[in-house]
């Protein structure tokens, strides 16, 4: 076992985590309408469901409106469907053959809470994923000083480090979420 491999392994470990977390933030709806709103949504098209994304082009050409334009027009009743349909969304579409308008509606207070209160559990569901990549490199590095492959200073030092990736992919979380928190209760 290569001990500068373990402590790598963790920070790309750890580096994806955050990245996974700024994704799944993205589809947290804030205010604003934003296309990444309905990345979410799959849409049967041709037989199976497929991703929004894949079957239409989705923009926001104003604050309170997307507006999703069907590759192939005879898909569009499956897009209005598959977006009325979800109900994390909470969105009534409208089609005039052409293209699918989703007005959104302001957030209410209730629903803004709602909301934080989501985000605090996809926060809590990232932290326990850097938790166990920790472990992880934690176990990797005590059987390493187990199997007499490196010393008990190594291991110290070892430990140490992963240490201070995890606090620096926690901190970065944390600002994520308050910057995210910050931007839904924003009227």
């Amino acid at each position: 076992m290569n001990p500068n491999q373990v402590i790598s392994d963790a920070k790309s470990k750890f580096d994806a985590a955050v990245q996974h977390y700024g994704e799944q933030l993205k589809s947290l709806r804030t205010g604003r309408a934003s296309a990444s709103m309905l990345d979410g949504v799959m849409v049967t098209a041709y037989g199976q469901p497929m991703p929004l994304n894949q079957v239409a082009n989705v923009t926001a050409p104003e604050a309170q409106l997307l507006q999703i334009t069907p590759f192939d027009p005879s898909n569009i009743q499956a897009i209005a469907g598959a977006i009325r349909d979800n109900p994390s969304l909470g969105m009534n579409p409208s089609d005039d053959g052409r293209v699918v308008r989703v007005p959104v509606p302001a957030l209410t207070e209730e629903r803004r809470h709602d909301i934080v209160k989501q985000l605090g559990g996809k926060q809590e569901d990232a932290m326990i994923a850097l938790r166990n990549v920790r472990r992880d490199a934690i176990d990797a590095v005590d059987q390493a000083k187990k199997d007499k492959e490196i010393g008990e200073d190594d291991a110290k030092r070892l430990h140490g480090q992963v240490e201070d990736a995890m606090k620096t992919a926690q901190g970065q979380i944390e600002a994520a979420s308050k910057a995210k928190e910050a931007e839904i209760m924003t009227v």
